[in-house]
């Protein structure tokens, strides 16, 4: 499967999709008007990966800051991830950001994925 890469702008997060070397990554900032630019090719992505997904799949999620607008496009592409056996987000906050450590808590309450919340 090919690997899918966006480069992080001052509006827009980094992403790494490459299935060959199990590298699933997102990070940086994401306050776009209209993230579907970014993550529309993310879903798509998603929805080829999961019909020959490897053994496991773990999903680093590593934002500093996103929008409302950013939040249901994440929410969409962790949603996406219940279709891919054995994926699992790693949720990466600050140490002392609490505000991104309860969104990760609540995108959890909400998609059909396990978290497993990290510190930097």
């Amino acid at each position: 499967m090919k690997r899918l890469q966006i480069d992080a702008t001052d509006i827009t997060p980094s992403v790494t999709l490459d299935a060959e070397k199990n590298i699933f990554e997102l990070s940086g900032r994401s306050v776009a008007d209209n993230p579907s630019d970014v993550y529309q090719p993310v879903l798509q992505w998603l929805n080829n990966y999961a019909r020959d997904p490897r053994p496991v799949t773990l999903v680093s999620v590593k934002l500093e800051y996103f929008n409302t607008a950013s939040s249901k496009a994440l929410l969409d592409m962790l949603s996406a991830l219940s279709f891919i056996r054995n994926a699992k987000v790693l949720w990466y906050y600050q140490e002392d950001d609490e505000d991104m450590r309860e969104a990760g808590e609540e995108f959890f309450e909400l998609v059909n994925v396990p978290f497993e919340f990290k510190t930097y």
